[in-house]
């Protein structure tokens, strides 16, 4: 399966702008199977109550139903989304003739995002052309557990905006991922600032050994095209079943 990357310079905001910007970067992308945007790509990571005024459905959701109509292709990124009187950080994901969501486990306590956004109780897992997406986004990536692999994924994509004073952790944690859930890995950040942070990317594809296997430049808005290759990961699964001898978590959703 082909996928391409997204790095994404996003506009502060402002949702009609950030859509004209990435009709501008996709405009000479290659082809793909699936396309992965960032965290709230619409508008940038805010924690301040009534700064989101996005439409229902979201401008950033029926922008993707018509691309993915477009490019016969599957399309994920996450947007603020309201939900009656709550607010979810909710990464969807589009398809020609279907989509699911997902909406933020762990919200980020210590930027504020708990008081402002409710957090989703459910794992979720889609497939898409004969692999299996575990949906997860940004803070979600510190908690093993609840990312755990259960058999039933092969890729995990995780979507954000994580800062460059953290960027050790998420270049750390993205492989760590890859390498104990013998899967791939789809790792899908911005780049440029906002009014609070600064953003490098590192936006990468991870296999199961915990290599990168496709990449975007550092701080660049820009793409990166990579291919998950299942034959590499049922060989190696196969020949080395290290999930075989995993622990027995107590995963609850409540």
């Amino acid at each position: 399966m082909k996928v391409l990357l997204v790095q994404q310079d996003i506009v502060w905001g402002s949702p009609a702008a950030n859509i004209e910007r990435l009709e501008s970067l996709l405009s000479d992308a290659p082809g793909a199977d699936l396309v992965v945007l960032p965290e709230m790509f619409t508008t940038g990571f805010s924690t301040a109550p009534g700064e989101f005024r996005e439409e229902d459905p979201p401008r950033g959701l029926l922008w993707m139903r018509e691309f993915a109509r477009r490019n016969d292709c599957a399309i994920a990124g996450s947007v603020a989304c309201r939900e009656g009187d709550k607010l979810m950080n909710r990464l969807f994901f589009v398809t020609p003739q279907w989509e699911e969501y997902y909406d933020k486990r762990h919200l980020f306590k210590y930027g504020g995002e708990g008081r402002t956004f409710s957090n989703g109780n459910h794992r979720k897992v889609v497939q898409w052309r004969g692999v299996r997406f575990l949906l997860t986004v940004c803070y979600d990536l510190r908690f093993p557990v609840w990312s755990r692999n259960r058999g039933d994924y092969d890729a995990i994509i995780c979507v954000a905006n994580w800062p460059i004073p953290r960027q050790l952790a998420w270049d750390t944690l993205t492989r760590a991922r890859a390498i104990e859930n013998q899967c791939w890995f789809l790792a899908v950040n911005r780049c440029g600032t906002d009014p609070l942070c600064e953003y490098d990317g590192n936006t990468v594809l991870i296999n199961p050994y915990g290599e990168y296997v496709a990449s975007c430049p550092l701080g660049k808005e820009s793409y990166a095209l990579g291919e998950i290759d299942m034959d590499l990961l049922r060989s190696y699964c196969s020949k080395f079943p290290v999930l075989d001898d995993e622990d027995d978590f107590a995963l609850r959703e409540k």
